[in-house]
């Protein structure tokens, strides 16, 4: 493909997931396979240009994450040095493992869709970070072939429902609210580089820049994480690690933030493009 390729989800009439590729600028999306057509090998659709496929005006589909539904949606909690150091784990130092938690692919949706605030919480809290995707089987993996098997990124952010997370010490319900886990389009690995190299993220709300850091600064690296999973489960393609998320998250400000309703969090990853969603109240939860 071309070197502006961002890969897609959108709904088909029958409610299923097709993948597109966006064209035109992203006012065009062409249609390439089914989900399982395109997770069965990712690596010839993302190599291949768009030829003889069928185009759609963006603004006449629905775009949802190109997530199948039995993907792996692992997550690094305290990967950013100075993340470790804010907030509630200030103290603690950085753990030897990284801190795993999981989404379900429920949570995720996509730019531009409103993002409710669940009824027992003041607010919900953003996390700009990148995600990794997964394109081959990995089982008991060194770090340089997990690396090599991953196939794209995408901006993510990690909304968080704090006060559900902080009841206990495990962290799922606060990071499954629904609508919750804001992916953005899949950019091949390729077209990226190596996270290593710092790419920058950038998190706003209502413009207001709270979040500034570089995926250099991550402490557990892509390579090293997906190598540990792989000795304990089984990763295939499809599957995806969001790679934590650099300081300046709203629950550790004095006073705290939080996102209410009518704000707007922006997340921007060099090379992975603008994630922008509104914050909704609770009712709207209604129509997920």
């Amino acid at each position: 493909m071309s070197a502006s390729t961002r890969i897609v989800g959108l709904r088909d009439t029958d409610g299923s997931v097709l993948v597109g590729a966006l064209t035109a600028g992203g006012r065009e999306v062409a249609v390439l396979a089914t989900l399982a057509e395109f997770w069965a090998d990712p690596a010839p659709w993302l190599a291949d240009p768009v030829t003889d496929q069928p185009v759609l005006p963006v603004g006449e589909v629905e775009l949802v994450p190109p997530v199948l539904p039995g993907a792996r949606v692992i997550c690094i909690g305290l990967n950013y040095l100075k993340h470790v150091a804010e907030g509630s784990y200030a103290g603690e130092g950085v753990p030897p493992h990284p801190t795993l938690f999981a989404r379900w692919p429920s949570s995720l949706t996509v730019s531009g869709t409103g993002i409710p605030v669940p009824s027992n919480e003041d607010g919900v809290d953003w996390e700009g970070e990148v995600v990794a995707w997964v394109g081959e089987t990995l089982v008991d993996a060194a770090p340089e072939r997990a690396l090599a098997a991953v196939v794209g990124y995408s901006a993510f952010n990690d909304v968080t429902a704090r006060r559900a997370q902080k009841l206990t010490s495990q962290w799922t319900l606060g990071k499954n609210a629904d609508r919750s886990g804001v992916l953005g389009p899949l950019v091949p690995a390729a077209e990226v580089g190596d996270l290593r190299d710092g790419l920058t993220v950038e998190t706003r709300v209502n413009g207001t820049v709270v979040q500034q850091g570089s995926t250099d600064e991550m402490v557990y690296t892509v390579g090293d994480t997906l190598a540990l999973i792989s000795h304990t489960l089984t990763l295939h393609p499809g599957d995806l690690l969001a790679t934590g998320t650099p300081a300046g998250v709203g629950y550790s400000r004095t006073p705290p933030w939080l996102l209410r309703p009518g704000d707007v969090v922006e997340v921007e990853v060099e090379r992975l493009g603008t994630l922008r969603n509104p914050i909704v109240s609770n009712s709207d939860r209604r129509s997920t």
